[in-house]
């Protein structure tokens, strides 16, 4: 399952939004059933950020989530609110 956080981060707090984004990542990267994670910009909207996590199934994205609570408070403001888990439906050049 694929979770997508999105962030509208004002240019002066870049900085500190990445750092604090790779602290959230690596707390995330440490809890059962994640895959992989990144931190990406929009390319075309540069104060659009998002953290994008992939995990083994919802219910550990959702545990996650609730283990990572205390380091993500401090970008939360920053959050744009909207759902964040999609199940995948198709994948793509992936060998099962």
């Amino acid at each position: 399952m694929l979770a997508v956080i999105r962030y509208t981060v004002p240019e002066s707090q870049s900085q500190d939004f990445i750092k604090q984004a790779h602290v959230i990542l690596d707390t995330l990267a440490g809890e059962p059933g994640f895959r992989r994670g990144r931190l990406a910009r929009s390319v075309d909207e540069p104060n659009l950020w998002a953290l994008v996590s992939e995990w083994e199934g919802a219910g550990f994205y959702r545990r996650a989530l609730s283990a990572a609570r205390m380091v993500m408070y401090p970008l939360m403001i920053l959050m744009v609110n909207e759902p964040s888990a999609f199940e995948d439906v198709y994948v793509s050049g992936q060998e099962e």
